[in-house]
């Protein structure tokens, strides 16, 4: 017998108005209403998907000195909208964004434990840095650490708001029915956390949440990215897109849990992709083609463009050819806010590999920004795409994948409608929830109660 099959992960990414989602299509809602939360929410749910994912920002991005208009130019605060969806939703699981350069252990333990309290165990929590003092300028410390420390801060910040979630053992408050009375044990969510930046003592007010700890995902390629989800995270977001290279990358990363004593079930990997369904392949290719174009306008091409070269490209036509300059080097002064100008590692041999491709396939900018830029697309009838998430999945490339639709809020009602039955029939995604936390749906365990708890409970 061959050994068993995979079971795959899907959860659905609310995108907000960026190079992916199409804002000025007519079927485009709003990014800010709640119905168009509530409308996601509910399709993934009704799908039977692990979790909805709400991305962060925490400032309006530019660029040339001025708001980014093709961009998130506004969302609401992710914990009242997760607090909201909690309400609307009854197994879906509630993933967001929070940073962990600017705010501080207790308030988003607090938060992230009141989530999961008020979902039944649905919280999921992904821990990111924030790179740049534009960012930082929002807040009263500003950009003090240098990128290299985030990482450090991210880690010391994970164990301090791990402290407090296991600060409450569980059975610390019994309710005595014949005196009406509470029974409580000596200092309930008392913690004491002097380590490195945090130095904290107190009580936690939030007593144990059903998941004992929300999920904990972390987004990041880099090495330190895959050895930080490897030590702490429960998931890790991804954006390798061919089949070789996601092989690669999971390969990369669980083979690194070994070394703290983890086995590869414990980290689940999940690229974010997203997806055009036709009636033909051939239909599919034309739809996603025309999707690509409404995505990438002209004048996003030139400041996709300008990302890279960190100069002002305005005069360039984006039917013509690349820049003959090189981009400049240094402290990005033309795009600010945004994480993507850091994935350019070398800007000049990055523009030198554009070149070479643009060269080789005769594309002009924007034909040029359409093909590197796009995200891992799986394209073709609902069939076909069936079969290649589970290729995907059965072959270790992933564990599954976070969908990101070009359309809000409806943009997954097809997916949901046409792919999922296939890969129920398939027997590699569920027909129902068998469980109520996001914990079970993910296959983790629940996080175990601090040492002794079950000894003091007993006694």
């Amino acid at each position: 017998m061959g050994k068993p099959l995979k079971q795959i992960h899907l959860a659905a990414h609310f995108p907000g108005v960026n190079n992916t989602t199409v804002w000025s299509d007519p079927a485009a809602g709003s990014q800010i209403d709640f119905s168009s939360f509530v409308h996601l929410a509910r399709t993934a749910e009704r799908a039977k998907f692990d979790f909805l994912f709400l991305a962060e920002g925490l400032r309006l991005r530019e660029q040339n000195g001025e708001i980014h208009d093709l961009d998130v130019v506004g969302r609401p605060d992710t914990f009242t909208v997760l607090a909201a969806l909690a309400a609307v939703t009854d197994r879906l699981g509630l993933a967001g964004t929070i940073n962990s350069t600017f705010n501080e252990p207790y308030e988003v333990a607090r938060q992230f434990a009141s989530l999961d309290h008020l979902s039944a165990g649905r919280a999921a929590w992904n821990v990111v840095t924030s790179w740049d003092e534009f960012t930082g300028e929002n807040f009263r410390r500003g950009g003090f650490l240098r990128q290299e420390d985030r990482y450090e801060r991210a880690r010391q910040f994970l164990a301090a708001a791990a402290e407090l979630f296991d600060s409450w053992q569980g059975d610390e408050i019994v309710a005595d029915k014949q005196s009406g009375a509470f029974l409580r044990a000596p200092d309930p969510g008392r913690f004491d956390h002097r380590a490195g930046q945090f130095d904290i003592a107190g009580h936690f007010d939030v007593p144990r949440s059903p998941q004992g700890r929300p999920v904990i995902f972390q987004a990041g390629d880099s090495d330190e990215g895959r050895e930080f989800a490897a030590a702490a995270a429960d998931a890790i977001f991804t954006r390798h897109g061919t089949l070789a290279a996601g092989r690669a990358f999971y390969t990369d990363v669980k083979r690194r849990l070994a070394r703290y004593g983890r086995s590869p079930d414990e980290l689940k990997i999940l690229p974010g992709v997203t997806f055009v369904l036709g009636d033909t392949d051939a239909e599919a290719h034309e739809k996603a083609a025309l999707i690509r174009r409404q995505q990438v306008s002209g004048q996003t091409a030139i400041r996709l463009l300008e990302q890279l070269w960190n100069r002002d490209l305005s005069a360039y036509d984006p039917d013509g050819p690349l820049p003959a300059v090189d981009p400049l080097p240094g402290e990005h002064t033309v795009a600010r806010g945004r994480a993507s100008v850091r994935m350019f590692g070398d800007p000049i041999a990055t523009a030198a590999e554009w070149r070479a491709l643009a060269e080789a396939k005769n594309l002009s900018i924007r034909e040029l920004i359409i093909e590197v830029t796009g995200r891992q697309s799986f394209i073709g009838t609902p069939a076909a795409v069936a079969g290649t998430i589970d290729e995907f999945v059965q072959t270790d490339a992933a564990d599954g994948f976070i969908l990101v639709p070009h359309l809000t809020p409806g943009g997954l009602d097809e997916f949901a409608d046409t792919v999922v039955p296939l890969l129920q029939e398939r027997g590699v995604f569920r027909t129902e929830y068998e469980g109520g936390t996001l914990r079970d749906h993910l296959g983790l365990a629940h996080h175990p109660r601090p040492a002794g708890a079950d000894a003091r409970a007993a006694s």
